[in-house]
């Protein structure tokens, strides 16, 4: 499913397309982001895990049938003195994850907070995924899996509870934004939009109101 290696197929069979997205993720402090991208880019986890400072970059991609999705990923920090840096990472993104963890309820509300951001600043057309990391921890979960889900669809993002020590749907929620992802020309913003279906005036009216974290 992940794939390292270059565009062209064996023997002459034909080219491979690639297409490259920048992702985002965001979410409170200690709520996994960095495992997650550790375990889908190098497929490890570190239980002492060392606090992003500022962002982190790293790239991976994911092969969809005769397409190479490759995801240039940057890694935010959660500490609240860093928020002011955080457009600076989402700005331009196509896609976003935001994480919390399913034990502490706070990093939910924060998740909302985030996603009520990036619906009002970043693109968009940028595709949302909300992540409900330590699913390992579910014995002791604050968070209903119920609950995520139900905002996570009215708001129209992506949702999945994640392991990033399991690696339980890590790979899954690359996948899936990778098959939201718009394959003809992710460089335009209106192609993007029409590609997936959406219509920009739509999108924009409903960044504005910021349906979610009211």
């Amino acid at each position: 499913m992940m794939a390292s290696r270059g565009a062209s197929r064996p023997n002459g069979l034909g080219q491979t397309k690639i297409c490259q997205f920048k992702l985002v993720l965001l979410g409170d402090m200690a709520v996994g982001k960095s495992s997650l991208v550790l375990r889908f880019v190098k497929g490890q986890f570190d239980e002492f895990q060392e606090t992003t400072i500022g962002a982190a970059f790293l790239a991976q991609s994911v092969c969809l049938d005769d397409t190479t999705v490759k995801f240039e990923i940057w890694d935010t920090a959660g500490q609240e003195r860093y928020h002011s840096l955080a457009p600076m990472y989402y700005r331009g993104a196509q896609a976003a994850i935001v994480v919390f963890d399913i034990t502490k309820q706070e990093t939910f509300d924060r998740a909302k907070a985030w996603v009520k951001e990036l619906q009002r600043q970043a693109s968009p057309n940028i595709v949302i995924a909300l992540a409900g990391n330590k699913a390992d921890l579910a014995d002791k979960r604050m968070v209903e899996y119920e609950e995520a889900q139900t905002y996570a669809e009215d708001c129209g993002l992506l949702f999945m509870e994640t392991s990033a020590k399991t690696a339980m749907n890590v790979n899954d929620i690359f996948l899936a934004i990778a098959k939201k992802m718009p394959k003809n020309d992710p460089q335009n913003p209106a192609t993007a939009a029409r590609n997936r279906g959406l219509n920009l005036q739509e999108t924009n009216q409903q960044s504005q109101r910021g349906c979610c974290g009211n």
